[in-house]
């Protein structure tokens, strides 16, 4: 079957700007790779075009690309499936959210800085035991986030990243778990400190997508979750995500329901300016009956509602 290509090229010392680039090849479509086209295309046809690639086996994580739209592996992304879905063109494009190096390479170097800064290795004191081994069991409560490869695939989906280039990103986030649930590290108050700060773990939008696109089901926004309980428990509380998160559990065991004006209270008494930038999105509210009124009474099925938090324990070791 003849295959068109529409690959992203730019080489920085000749293009000002991106660009779309077609090939066309004769491939056994059910059983062939993007990567093993694009590897023909550079064998066949155009020895310049600049990809990585490296074990061919989903191991490495080096061809990570978007293809048709999916930030995946191309390594195994076979033809047959994505022509079945997008007809005979596949456009493939390099990773987002990095900057581009050649063609569908991009730089890492801004992602490899944001894996270092969050320590990625085991930490100890004195009297720790960091160079023991840990129990199978205990590995389980890693939640398969060791299984990283460092693909940069989530990274390259991020919707946070996109407009937010400090945030740490799901791959550093990811990896900060497994360093913080490890049971032989000894710095989860100094690793906690510094995900609770700007560009850190509260900055996460939980869109999902770095939970879709991870080809290890690594699943770094369920990592940032256990990231941000695990702050709240330490009582790292005063930043507005933290507060958000326990205010709204406190209006809840309360109030039965969520009160959408107690709300924005909860998060931002301790910044005045802030809280009064909240006005006309209150009044609006109000308006059209988004916030309960002062005197209205909690719901009928309020104590069931306790119960439950009682069951669970305080908001702060539950709530995500």
């Amino acid at each position: 079957m003849r295959v068109t290509f529409s690959v992203q090229r730019f080489n920085p010392e000749q293009d000002h700007a991106p660009h779309q680039e077609e090939f066309r090849l004769d491939v056994a479509w059910r059983s062939t790779t993007v990567l093993d086209a694009l590897i023909r295309i550079r064998q066949e046809i155009d020895p310049t075009l600049g990809f990585r690639h490296s074990c061919r086996s989903a191991i490495c994580g080096s061809c990570s690309m978007v293809i048709n739209g999916r930030h995946t592996l191309a390594c195994k992304t076979l033809l047959g499936p994505e022509i079945e879905r997008h007809g005979p063109t596949i456009t493939v494009e390099p990773m987002r959210n990095l900057p581009p190096l050649k063609d569908l390479a991009v730089r890492m170097e801004p992602f490899w800085s944001k894996v270092r800064a969050i320590t990625p290795w085991l930490e100890r004191d004195a009297g720790g035991t960091a160079g023991a081994v840990i129990s199978k069991e205990t590995r389980s409560h890693l939640h398969n986030v060791d299984a990283c490869i460092l693909c940069g695939a989530c990274v390259s989906s991020c919707s946070t990243l996109a407009v937010s280039p400090g945030f740490l990103g799901p791959a550093a986030l990811a990896k900060a778990y497994r360093f913080l649930a490890d049971p032989r590290d000894t710095a989860r108050a100094r690793r906690l400190a510094l995900l609770e700060q700007p560009d850190g773990v509260w900055d996460c939008t939980r869109c999902n997508f770095c939970v879709e696109v991870c080809p290890k089901d690594v699943q770094p926004m369920e990592a940032i979750v256990r990231l941000r309980r695990a702050a709240i428990t330490d009582g790292l509380t005063d930043t507005i995500g933290a507060r958000h998160i326990t205010g709204f559990a406190e209006i809840v065991r309360h109030e039965g329901r969520l009160n959408e004006g107690r709300l924005p209270l909860q998060m931002l008494w301790r910044q005045p300016m802030a809280l009064l930038a909240q006005l006309p999105l209150a009044v609006n509210m109000f308006v059209r009956g988004k916030v309960p009124l002062p005197w209205h009474p909690p719901l009928g099925s309020i104590r069931s509602i306790r119960k439950l938090f009682g069951r669970w324990g305080k908001p702060s070791s539950w709530t995500n």
